[in-house]
């Protein structure tokens, strides 16, 4: 059982210093992921790595975490709230510009991490909610590679699946998306 698993259930028990623990612990590799997704980001923009990986802190419920069955529910829900957020900054840029038509999004160019400065990103996770009714755990997958920027090993780890099913299961999520994101093409 790893650190992590164990710090998570502490502290989904309400042990406070195994919260602060846990962040000590996944700070780093949040931080690491959350700077790879703002090293695109446009320039000028205001959202910093270290403000992204606090507020999908908050988000996962701060000092009071609940409990986390295990490192792959932990992440895939930072990965979430991080989609969140993420998400929630396009809808505010897009009534700030008062809609803007829908494009023919290329799906084959969509960019690992890439979320962060990705025009799409509303379009993208609202076919993500839908793809997660039909294929919870392809769609998660797809979440820890776009949303959070994981590389097609790392994720095969974290989800406990072999790389050549990850490739599989991106091939497949990829073609579903484009299908979904391009209808009649």
């Amino acid at each position: 059982m790893s650190d992590v698993t164990l710090l998570t259930a502490k502290a989904g028990q309400g042990d406070s210093e195994a919260s602060a623990e846990l962040l000590r612990l996944v700070y780093g590799e949040l931080r690491r992921l959350a700077a790879m997704k703002m090293a695109r980001e446009r320039a000028g923009q205001t959202l910093q790595p270290t403000a992204l990986v606090h507020e999908a802190w908050l988000r996962l419920g701060g000092d009071r975490q609940p409990t986390w069955e295990n490192r792959a529910h932990f992440f895939g829900a930072a990965a979430e709230a991080m989609r969140r957020i993420l998400v929630d900054r396009a809808r505010r840029r897009n009534a700030e510009r008062r809609g803007g038509g829908r494009t023919h999004l290329p799906v084959d160019e969509l960019e690992i991490g890439g979320a962060a400065n990705d025009p799409h990103v509303l379009e993208i996770s609202e076919a993500l909610e839908r793809f997660a009714q039909h294929e919870p755990k392809k769609a998660e997958f797809v979440r820890l590679r776009y949303f959070i920027g994981l590389q097609l090993d790392e994720t095969a780890r974290l989800l406990g699946i072999s790389e050549a099913t990850a490739k599989r299961w991106w091939i497949y999520a990829r073609a579903w998306l484009y299908r979904e994101l391009n209808p009649g093409v």
